[in-house]
């Protein structure tokens, strides 16, 4: 049960999910969520997206187990990838 920030905007085409905006949190089991979080039950080290910051333990894992795990994010969400549209 894994909870991540976004930092920038992106697209899932899984149930639920479509256009999450940058600033939104995801959640990868209902069980895990938490009131107006994006529930994503698909999501694992391999279809998670750049530019999520992990919020617990689980989510640290799963990041370090993906192709983004040296990635370095932005403190600040900044132009486009902060625009809901």
């Amino acid at each position: 049960m894994a909870r991540f920030r976004t930092h920038s905007a992106f697209y899932a085409d899984a149930v639920g999910v479509g256009r999450v905006r940058a600033g939104r949190t995801v959640a990868d089991s209902q069980a895990a969520a938490q009131a107006g979080d994006v529930v994503w039950s698909g999501l694992n080290s391999t279809s998670l997206p750049q530019g999520m910051e992990p919020l617990d333990t689980l989510a640290s894992q799963m990041k370090a187990a993906s192709k983004f795990a040296n990635e370095q994010l932005s403190a600040t969400i900044l132009g486009v990838s902060s625009i809901d549209g």
